[in-house]
């Protein structure tokens, strides 16, 4: 059975940082490509990075590119995403995913971690 499960989130004010982690069971780790997506209220998940299954590629949103990085440690099968100069529009659920293929699309992502709540304040 795979499981992700997210930690890191919490109340930052802008400008602050967080680290987000995910940790995953229940799956061959290394052969995954790993994500993370958030959803505001009331609007739909979106993507925001993606790393390969190396760690050698990434990819990021508009939004997140140059404040975010994304990095995974496949002998402790976590994933990471690092937040720096955070702004009160990052405020949403973080959610941790794996994918078999290396897309930005939530539907080519095939498990999902629960979320952890990222709140920005101003």
């Amino acid at each position: 059975q795979v499981q992700l499960v997210e930690s890191g989130g919490g109340l930052v004010q802008a400008g602050g940082s967080l680290r987000l982690s995910c940790a995953a069971s229940g799956l061959r780790f290394e052969n995954y490509a790993m994500g993370w997506f958030r959803q505001a209220p009331g609007k739909e998940r979106e993507f925001v990075a993606i790393i390969t299954w190396s760690g050698v590629g990434t990819r990021y949103a508009d939004a997140a590119g140059g404040r975010f990085i994304i990095s995974r440690d496949n002998s402790k099968n976590t994933v990471s995403l690092q937040m720096n100069s955070l702004k009160p529009e990052d405020t949403a659920v973080y959610y941790c995913a794996a994918s078999e293929t290396y897309g930005t699309r939530d539907t080519a992502f095939d498990a999902w971690g629960q979320g952890t709540q990222v709140t920005v304040s101003s």
